[in-house]
């Protein structure tokens, strides 16, 4: 089984503060995960609180746009 968004974003961020010198892609830039990947991987999210508005607040916010 392939391995779910919220992994894949775990384990680069786990590469980049071990230096692997990877950057995250910005919201909206090419092979960035959109807004539909995001709303279809909070429905497979196990247990945990995936809060889609909570994370992509933090992406616009952080990237300097505001909603």
């Amino acid at each position: 089984m392939k391995a779910g968004l919220y992994a894949n974003i775990h384990k680069k961020r786990a590469r980049i503060a071990g230096g692997s010198g990877e950057k995250m892609r910005k919201p909206g830039s090419k092979g960035a995960p959109t807004a539909k990947a995001f709303r279809q991987s909070e429905k497979t999210a196990g247990g945990k609180d995936r809060d889609f508005e909570r994370m992509v607040g933090i992406a616009l916010r952080s990237s300097g746009k505001s909603r």
